[in-house]
């Protein structure tokens, strides 16, 4: 249970005792669930001096604070609490306050009013709604906290990602430039089919990054028309077919004449292409690639299998993560970008089904991705 500090600035002595006496028995569930609930300490001034000293230590959650006291005007406490930042919710107590005051009152940051006399079930109703607005504040404040770490995270490892590649067409062009590869013209051709290998690296990163956006924000554009996903598996296949052929690897698709989805076929090519394309990139020469269509339970099921290095349970466990790559001896010269498979997994998402792994070491994984429809 989490208990918030009350500070109670009134100058009349009954009125600090009542309102102790009913908040120390008192619990608040802000979003109404049983598991979270709010209980209070109260602690209590009987001038604005003395609050201001109590608050200078460590401010309270709550302050109810008395509109007339002798010295400090409750006013007056408002403006030196806005002018030292101190960071309370105040509930202002009063038996005659004017328009004009509660206009002053609202401006100088006090967010409630409490009129004398009040019942005990009059301040509690009133704290309650300051819970609920503490609430609210705090979960803004921590969604608005996750969001700037998110953001950082987001531009460190784009930095990170890009940094290598960027270094790498750098040091091509100044070999060029400076003249040390010669003039055999078969070298100069290698350097710059390593540019263009690192500078389509760079290009399908930003592609990925602007696709994921795109689906996390709900931004992305959707023409849903009536697709087939044995003919997006087929145009998956043909993009490989040459980087297959050239390793000896053989691919083989098992799907119903007809798959049909409403869909957005260039959705589906994003599945497609991204599975069957790892399929090839992390498989062992002269190996297998099998693409399964079939349906149960209402569900497209698309499966891709190969024969290749496979992954340990802990990195499958992490695969559909933003911006993860598994990196070891046998994929640290295999380019990606770390975000194929979460891009797969967020799209799955869209049409009411998921995605997952089932890997082994040494013996090869498959990819299984369900849609609805």
């Amino acid at each position: 249970m989490e208990t918030l500090r009350v500070l109670v600035v009134d100058d009349e002595t009954g009125m600090r005792l009542a309102v102790a006496r009913v908040l120390n028995t008192y619990t608040v569930r802000p979003d109404e669930s049983e598991e979270h609930a709010v209980s209070f300490a109260v602690d209590t001034a009987e001038t604005g001096e003395a609050a201001l000293e109590m608050m200078a230590d460590s401010a309270p959650d709550i302050l109810l604070l008395d509109m007339k006291l002798p010295g400090m005007s409750g006013l007056d406490v408002l403006r030196e609490i806005r002018e030292r930042r101190i960071e309370t919710l105040t509930v202002m107590i009063t038996a005659y306050a004017t328009l004009e005051t509660a206009i002053e009152a609202t401006k100088r940051g006090a967010h409630d009013f409490l009129p004398k006399p009040f019942t005990p079930e009059d301040l509690r109703v009133a704290i309650r709604r300051v819970v609920r607005h503490l609430a609210v504040q705090r979960e803004a404040r921590r969604l608005a906290e996750e969001k700037r770490q998110v953001r950082f995270q987001f531009i460190s490892v784009l930095g990170h990602e890009l940094k290598a590649p960027l270094a790498a067409v750098e040091g091509y062009l100044q070999i060029l430039k400076d003249g040390s590869a010669g003039n055999d013209p078969a070298v100069v051709a290698r350097l710059v089919d390593r540019a263009l290998v690192r500078t389509e690296g760079m290009r399908k990163l930003i592609v990925d990054l602007l696709n994921m956006t795109r689906i996390e924000s709900g931004q992305k554009r959707r023409d849903l028309v009536a697709a087939d996903l044995r003919d997006a598996a087929a145009a998956a296949i043909e993009t490989v077919a040459s980087a297959a052929a050239a390793r000896g690897i053989a691919i083989r698709l098992d799907a119903p004449e007809r798959a049909p989805l409403v869909a957005d076929r260039g959705e589906l090519d994003i599945i497609f292409n991204n599975l069957v394309s790892n399929a090839v990139k992390y498989n062992r020469d002269r190996g297998r690639v099998t693409i399964t269509v079939d349906r149960a339970d209402g569900l497209w099921r698309v499966r891709v299998s190969d024969t290749g290095i496979g992954l340990a349970p802990d990195d499958a466990q992490r695969l559909f993560q933003d911006f993860v790559r598994i990196k070891n001896e046998q994929t640290r010269m295999i380019p990606g970008t770390g975000l194929g498979l979460a891009i797969v997994k967020k799209l799955a998402h869209l049409y009411g089904g998921d995605a997952s792994v089932e890997s082994e070491p040494g013996v090869g994984s498959t990819f299984t991705v369900t849609l609805k429809g």
